[in-house]
């Protein structure tokens, strides 16, 4: 079921076998009508697909979802880098954004990602298949899955997904994060305090065991996203640092506010700069947050302190 050069869908499986099944599947499909093909699901997945797929698996590419789609702004950029190479071929893509043990915000932003995609890809020759798994996953996700792809594949039928809302992005974007916690630190700055922004978050980065170069790597993103409010919005923005379990978050707010859903997300230009700082900020992350209303916007950027 194909209704244009874009097909998405969800596949619900219930355990190995029909996983493997499914996916294996998929993927010869494509390959049997010359589409490449790439697969990127977590690690352990990934060895199975592989070691199914046999010899025909020398002909796909393969990423693990858990490296490449750990903060899920960072898939749709791969999936066009994979598609705008092969052009005009058309390609197919298995995307795993969403598995047991995520953190509830990275699955909010890996279903963001999910409801995005249909917009990004409108345009795109390729047909992508994302998997949940229906037994290991709540109800509320499965739930979003049915209203964030047009078509689904369970129990071995393919339909149009009756829930499907091509307005489910902006209605995740919509809705403000939680508040910071009580002892989170707050400081307002503007252009000239930049300096003193970057070495305030160095020096907590490491306070809290993070590497030297990774603390680098959040002061870059903090620096880029800070950057972006003093130019683009009203001059001013507040910086909220705090610990959350395993991460250091940093959070940018201001004023302004981000029109295009997909900011950060396009594929690169070097005579666009629209969303740059987002871009950086995306690939340097383990995690960023962004939404944007009549309230203003608010960036999360979080990295692992292990």
């Amino acid at each position: 079921m194909q209704a244009g050069p874009f097909a998405h869908h969800a596949l619900f499986y219930r355990g190995r076998d029909e996983y493997t099944r499914e996916v294996c599947s998929f993927v010869r499909e494509g390959l049997s009508a010359a589409e490449l093909a790439l697969v990127a699901v977590p690690g352990r997945r990934l060895d199975l697909v592989r070691a199914a797929l046999g010899e025909a698996g020398e002909a796909v590419s393969f990423a693990d979802m858990a490296a490449l789609g750990r903060n899920p702004a960072r898939i749709i950029p791969a999936i066009r880098r994979f598609t705008d190479g092969h052009r005009p071929h058309r390609t197919r893509f298995v995307s795993e954004p969403v598995w047991a043990g995520r953190s509830a915000a990275e699955t909010t932003e890996a279903t963001r990602h999910e409801a995005l995609i249909n917009a990004a890809l409108a345009a795109v020759p390729t047909t992508i298949m994302c998997p949940y798994d229906a037994s290991g996953l709540g109800p509320a996700i499965l739930d979003d899955a049915r209203r964030t792809h047009p078509l689904v594949i369970e129990d071995g039928a393919r339909r149009a997904s009756a829930d499907y809302s091509a307005a489910a992005a902006r209605a995740i974007e919509g809705q403000p994060l939680p508040s910071p916690p009580p002892g989170a630190r707050s400081t307002a700055f503007r252009k000239q305090d930049l300096p003193a922004l970057r070495e305030q978050v160095r020096r907590r980065a490491i306070q809290e065991g993070i590497t030297s170069s990774r603390a680098q790597d959040l002061v870059t993103a903090v620096h880029e996203i800070a950057a972006d409010t003093v130019v683009h919005a009203t001059g001013a923005g507040t910086l909220r640092i705090w610990r959350d379990g395993t991460a250091l978050v940093c959070e940018i707010q201001d004023d302004g506010r981000i029109t295009d859903p997909l900011a950060g997300c396009h594929p690169d230009s070097p005579h666009d700069d629209s969303g740059y700082g987002l871009r950086i900020a995306h690939e340097l992350c383990d995690l960023v947050e962004l939404r944007s209303g009549p309230w203003g916007t608010t960036i999360r950027l979080h990295v692992l302190t292990r």
